[in-house]
């Protein structure tokens, strides 16, 4: 089967499920914590928690260092498991960001590309789709960043051949979309997201419901399965 062009399938996803919602973090301090703000749990009790932050203890790096362990705790277990962990990652947050940026982690988006990614790095839980992620939703873009369940759905496509290693399926999935991407980061942001929202409903890990799958007609997966 011919691997289609990743435009219509982001148009079948967009009729599908409707224009996705962006998180609600602003800049890259924000979607840090946004990222670490939960550990496999719904995008709902994310919010939650995220909200929490906000109302609580407020969403600077000052904030989140001065919030008392009375208020950090609380909203870290509602986070799920290990929750002294998540209120020392959202500290650690707030400590680098203070002490390598000045409070300012908004200065890294007036840097090259490469560079901010690498400050990113730096920051608990983000790796290098993590950091992509995170400078594709304030605006800045040089790919199309995947989580796994993207990835999953991209691969189950055709795009990639199943690997143990993920990384390097991360990197042949990458290089197999390369010229087909949408330019601009809103439009990436909107693949991104819509590729996610599928492998987390239809197209999940176990029992994928390929039945009512809108990409059905256009997968290898889907074909094999009968």
């Amino acid at each position: 089967m011919r691997t289609p062009d990743l435009k219509k399938i982001i148009a079948l996803l967009k009729k599908h499920y409707g224009e996705p919602v962006l998180p609600p973090a602003q800049g890259p301090f924000e979607l840090v914590l946004w990222e670490n703000a939960c550990y496999l749990l719904s995008d709902e009790r994310r919010a939650t928690v995220f909200e929490g932050l906000r109302r609580q203890a407020g969403l600077t790096a000052e904030a989140i260092w001065q919030a008392p362990q009375e208020i950090l705790l609380p909203l870290a277990t509602m986070g799920g498991m290990r929750p002294e962990t998540r209120v020392f990652r959202w500290r650690e947050i707030a400590r680098i960001t203070l002490q390598q940026f000045d409070g300012n982690l908004e200065s890294i988006l007036q840097q090259p590309y490469a560079k901010a990614k690498r400050a990113l790095h730096q920051f608990p839980n983000i790796g290098q789709p993590g950091a992509e992620k995170i400078l594709m939703f304030c605006g800045l873009s040089a790919g199309l960043p995947l989580e796994w369940n993207g990835s999953r759905v991209l691969q189950r496509i055709g795009y990639a051949r199943p690997q143990k290693n993920y990384g390097a399926m991360y990197r042949a999935l990458q290089e197999a979309v390369r010229d087909q991407i949408p330019r601009g980061a809103a439009p990436l942001s909107r693949a991104h997201l819509l590729l996610r929202q599928h492998g987390k409903t239809l197209c999940r890990n176990t029992k994928p419901l390929c039945e009512e799958c809108p990409l059905a007609g256009l997968c290898a997966f889907a074909a094999k399965r009968g």
